[in-house]
């Protein structure tokens, strides 16, 4: 057994075609179609209604987003059961989230 370090600032960071404005990096792949990741999502960017197929937990780094009716600011986190109807989310400043799926993606509206 052995201990993998990911430093962020050495990190390759892509751009998320679907959603302009936004890029991530994916920190590990604990289940199959799952991810621990951090998503980085520019000032005005918006994530759009949404479910997964599994619950989904997140934290916020840095910055400042709407999600629903609720603001969270870094430090905040929150889980979201599998099915539920989630978002939009918008980026109200520049944000840093790292977010855990342990599962496939599932849909977004509108796209």
């Amino acid at each position: 057994m052995s201990q993998i370090f990911q430093d962020l600032s050495t990190q390759q960071f892509t751009d998320i075609s679907i959603f302009s404005g936004t890029s991530w990096v994916v920190l590990a792949e604990p289940v199959p179609q799952g991810s621990i990741h951090c998503l980085k999502m520019k000032r005005g960017t918006i994530i759009p209604v949404h479910t997964h197929l599994v619950d989904e937990y997140v934290f916020v780094v840095s910055g400042s987003l709407k999600t629903g009716d609720r603001v969270c600011e870094p430090g905040c986190f929150w889980t979201t059961q599998k099915g539920t109807r989630q978002g939009a989310h918008e980026a109200l400043t520049d944000v840093e989230l790292i977010t855990i799926r342990l599962g496939a993606m599932g849909e977004f509206e509108g796209i």
